[in-house]
C-alpha cells in the first residue's frame, strides 16, 4: 500500500512553519484515517474495522447475501429502522439476531400476533401493595435492538404502537414519556400480503421505515453450504460482539460528516421532483423520503470508504429507501422496488 504523504509538509523551497502552523484540525478518528488514504490515492476500506468485521460475521450466518447485509448495516449507520419482508424461511429473524450479537446490542424479539396488545409492546403500570402506589413495568421496547416479528400480522392498533418509538426514540405511558436507549434500532419482518391473516401496514407505517429489502432465495453454492453446515441458531449462539455500542454511535455520528455535495443534492432532488410528476406513482417521494436517500447514501459512501457521497451511491440505496414509498397509480402495474428504482435511475440523468 502507498504510504500516505504528510498533509502538513511544506511545500519545496517554502520554509517550515513552526510547529503550531502544522496542526491539522482534529477530526474522529475514522475520518482522519480516511483523508489520509484518500490523500495518498488508495480506496480506503474498513476491512480491518469493527464494523466490516461485523459484515463479513454476518457473512458466515447468512450466505450469499452480502448486499443485503451491507444494506441493513448501513440503514443502522443512517439511524434509520429497517423492514425486510420476504417469504418464511429465508432468514430474516436470524439476520437481525445476528446483528443484534454481533453489535453487541441488548436484544429483544417481539411476536406479533392478531392478540398482541399495545400494553404488551410499551409496558404497563402494576400497582404494588407495599408502596400503595403502581409501578411501571417496561415493555420489551426499552431495549436498544428490536425484532418485531411478522408485524403485519398484528392489528393496525397494535402495529401504531410502535410509531412514536421509532419516530421519537421515546414512548408515553401513562401519562409520562420515556426516553429509549441509545442506539436504537427495529428490524420488522413483513410476510407477503397475499398471505394468510396479514394486516397490510399503512402508508404512515411504511414510512417510518428507512428501508425495505428482501433476502430471496440463496444460490445454489450457498444453500448447499447452508445444507451441510452447522445449524444456523447454534452458530449465532457462538458468536461474540465486535463492537460497543459507544463505537457504534461514533460510527453513526461519523456517517453524518460525510460530504453531500451540492451537485449530488441536485441529483437527489430531481429523482424526488420526478416521482411526484410521474403519472405512475399515486404520490412522490416526501422531504422526509429525500432526507433518507441522502442520510444512506452518506453510510453507504463511508461503508465504500470514501468522505463523500457519489451518485454510484444515491443509486445503491434507491431500491431500499424508495421501493416502499412508491405506490403504482394502476395496481395492475405492480413491481418489484428494484424494477422501480432501475427506471428511475435510467430516467433522471445526473446533473
Amino acid at each position: 500500500m502507498t504510504k500516505a504523504p504528510d498533509l502538513a509538509a511544506p511545500s519545496p523551497g517554502e520554509p517550515a512553519p513552526p510547529p503550531a502552523a502544522r496542526k491539522s484540525p482534529v477530526l474522529p478518528a475514522p475520518l482522519r484515517r480516511i483523508r489520509l488514504l484518500l490523500h495518498a490515492e488508495t480506496k480506503f476500506a474498513f476491512q480491518d474495522t469493527s464494523i466490516h468485521r461485523v459484515i463479513a460475521n454476518t457473512g458466515k450466518v447468512i450466505l450469499g447475501k452480502e448486499r443485503q447485509i451491507r444494506m441493513a448495516v448501513a440503514c443502522l449507520l443512517a439511524r434509520g429502522h429497517l423492514l425486510i419482508e420476504d417469504l418464511p424461511g429465508v432468514g430474516k429473524t436470524t439476520l437481525a439476531h445476528t446483528l443484534a450479537k454481533l453489535l453487541g446490542l441488548n436484544f429483544q424479539r417481539i411476536s406479533f400476533t392478531s392478540d398482541l396488545l399495545p400494553a404488551d409492546i410499551i409496558g404497563v403500570s402494576v400497582f404494588d401493595r407495599d408502596t400503595g402506589s403502581f409501578k411501571f413495568h417496561p415493555g420489551p421496547i426499552f431495549s436498544q435492538l428490536i425484532l418485531a416479528d411478522e408485524v403485519n400480522r398484528a392489528t393496525p392498533k397494535t402495529q401504531s404502537a410502535l410509531l412514536e418509538a421509532m419516530e421519537e426514540h421515546q414512548v408515553t405511558a401513562e401519562g409520562e414519556t420515556r426516553p429509549l436507549p441509545e442506539p436504537f434500532f427495529v428490524i420488522a419482518t413483513q410476510n407477503p400480503s397475499h398471505q394468510v391473516g396479514t394486516f397490510p401496514l399503512p402508508e404512515s407505517q411504511l414510512d417510518r421505515f428507512l428501508m425495505r429489502i428482501e433476502l430471496g432465495y440463496p444460490d445454489r453454492d450457498a444453500e448447499r453450504a447452508l445444507l451441510q453446515g452447522t445449524d444456523r441458531r447454534n452458530l449465532v449462539a457462538t458468536l461474540e460482539p465486535c463492537m460497543a455500542p459507544g463505537e457504534l454511535l461514533e460510527m453513526q455520528a461519523n456517517a453524518d460528516l460525510v460530504h453531500a455535495a451540492p451537485a449530488l443534492l441536485d441529483y437527489v432532488q430531481a429523482i424526488v421532483e420526478h416521482t411526484r410528476r410521474a403519472p405512475e406513482f399515486t404520490n412522490g417521494l416526501s422531504p422526509r423520503a429525500a432526507l433518507g436517500i441522502v442520510h444512506a447514501a452518506k453510510a453507504w459512501a463511508m461503508l465504500e470508504g470514501r468522505d463523500k457521497v457519489l451518485p454510484e451511491d444515491v443509486q445503491a440505496v434507491l431500491p431500499g429507501v424508495a421501493g416502499h414509498r412508491l405506490a403504482p397509480a394502476h395496481e395492475g402495474a405492480r413491481k418489484r422496488a428494484a424494477e422501480v428504482t432501475a427506471a428511475l435511475i435510467e430516467t433522471v440523468p445526473i446533473p
